[in-house]
């Protein structure tokens, strides 16, 4: 998913770390949770403070893209990297260093002068949290054991739903109140809290004999993500730009098929084996995880500023008309999980999705003079319903779709898959960004029916990728 809300294989990771000998279990999950709000509140806060930015910073379409997916890239790339470096060098000694350079981050974001120096900020915000993330998951896994590891586990994503849910309402008053360099400030003392309980209660942990980090595939990956995303930031932007666009866009290819190769070289060694996609099923829920998260990350960058530059919506207002999406969500998704279990995956996994289509088709509904109960709350609780019938269906199928040796990889591995989805679809949204008036409303349009497609075609990949009784054997 995008960061402002827990992504679908994230508590996985947590699931698949060998338990340790931890002093201070409670304080432990405490910090994890601190830490890992920040990042899911951080993400929902700027989507609703997008607008003042771009008046205050005098920033075109593409920048406002750009505070997005500065975030979003490195977050992306450098995900399971953040858990192999925990593994190797120490869980505890990434998450400290993560929190206080997301501390670092957020105080340069918060008083850059320049748009490039607020890029620089979200960029080490997405390092920072692609540090701090795997390895507070991963120092849960080592604390806790048995039926007190799902219960730290499903706190875990109670609280993100939480911070979901309340990022918005917070980040909007900020803005209208204070301004929207506030919302960055607001880091600071979660940092320091979550800081003073990782110092004082959370035991180091590593893997004995941890994998050799793969740099060269890395590298690769983040020059790949990076050209790619920055071609389609340029694509969907200024016509008179088309020729740099279209070049950056096939560096991006080439670069992620030199990746591929470069995966398929290291063979276990990779921080992505290519040997998880020997089935069907992990390719399917892969594709699945990518539209699905690349139509939810389009929306939530996009109808906040949608409320607010067109309805005339205060910030706070469009921050509280995303409410029901994580509070829903978080209702619905322990059920669905437990109906899952009785159903298997794919009737789930194939139906949600196409309920969220249904969703964002509901959204071209939205108008100039269109009514919150009912243009905007009906597509939303939509949506959200349909997320709430895929997001724990999806967690438990990709950890049954690989063998017992990949499973915490495919976890990471999926978890970037969402945000590298909404890194995409972000880019895709300078037409949009850039309109104004009645057009703004067009392209909005428009951009709701291709999150709709892409929804549909996560559905479908399920329907036809996702084979019940190969999943059903790896749970046996």
């Amino acid at each position: 998913m995008t960061a402002a809300v827990p992504a679908p294989c994230d508590g996985g990771i947590a699931a698949t770390t060998a338990p340790r000998v931890c002093p201070n279990r409670r304080m432990t999950l405490v910090a994890s949770i601190l830490a890992s709000s920040l990042a899911f509140v951080d993400g929902s806060v700027v989507n609703v403070a997008l607008p003042a930015i771009g008046a205050n910073l005098r920033t075109e379409a593409s920048g406002l893209q750009w505070i997005v997916n500065a975030y979003l890239l490195p977050l992306s790339a450098l995900l399971l990297l953040g858990g192999a470096a925990g593994d190797k060098f120490g869980r505890r000694r990434l998450f400290l260093l993560g929190i206080a350079l997301f501390a670092v981050a957020s105080a340069l974001c918060a008083f850059a002068p320049s748009l490039p120096l607020l890029l620089a900020g979200r960029a080490l915000q997405g390092i920072a949290s692609a540090m701090l993330m795997p390895n507070s998951l991963a120092l849960l896994g080592a604390a806790f054991a048995g039926e007190a590891r799902g219960r730290a586990i499903g706190t875990w994503a109670a609280a993100g739903a939480i911070a979901g849910a309340i990022g918005p309402l917070l980040g909007g008053w900020l803005v209208g109140s204070v301004g929207w360099r506030a919302i960055f400030l607001i880091n600071l003392p979660l940092c320091a809290a979550a800081l003073w309980l990782g110092w004082r209660y959370v035991s180091e942990s590593r893997e004995e004999r941890p994998a050799p980090l793969d740099w060269l595939g890395v590298a690769v990956a983040t020059l790949a993500l990076g050209a790619f995303t920055w071609g389609l930031t340029v694509l969907s932007g200024e016509a008179g730009t088309r020729a740099g666009g279209w070049t950056a866009t096939g560096l991006g290819l080439a670069a992620i098929l030199l990746f591929v190769w470069i995966e398929r070289r290291r063979g276990e060694r990779a921080i992505m084996p290519l040997a998880m996609f020997g089935t069907s099923s992990f390719v399917g829920l892969t594709l699945l995880t990518f539209f699905l998260y690349a139509a939810l990350g389009g929306l939530l960058v996009l109808l906040p500023y949608v409320l607010i530059e067109l309805l005339d919506y205060s910030p706070i207002a469009a921050g509280a008309a995303l409410l029901p999406l994580p509070a829903v969500i978080g209702l619905a998704s322990r059920p669905m999980g437990a109906l899952a279990a009785r159903t298997g995956p794919r009737l789930p996994l194939t139906i949600g999705p196409l309920i969220v289509a249904a969703g964002f088709a509901l959204a071209t509904r939205i108008g100039p003079d269109s009514s919150y109960w009912s243009s905007v709350l009906p597509a939303v609780l939509v949506v959200a319903i349909g997320m709430a019938g895929a997001v724990a269906p999806l967690t438990t199928a990709v950890m049954a779709s690989v063998d017992n040796d990949h499973v915490g990889t495919a976890n990471g591995f999926n978890s970037a898959v969402a945000r590298t989805g909404g890194l995409i679809a972000t880019a895709l949204l300078g037409s949009v960004l850039a309109a104004k008036g009645a057009a703004l409303a067009d392209e909005f349009d428009a951009a709701a029916l291709a999150a709709a497609a892409a929804a549909a075609l996560a559905g479908i990949a399920a329907l036809f990728l996702l084979r019940p009784a190969e999943v059903r054997t790896r749970t046996a």
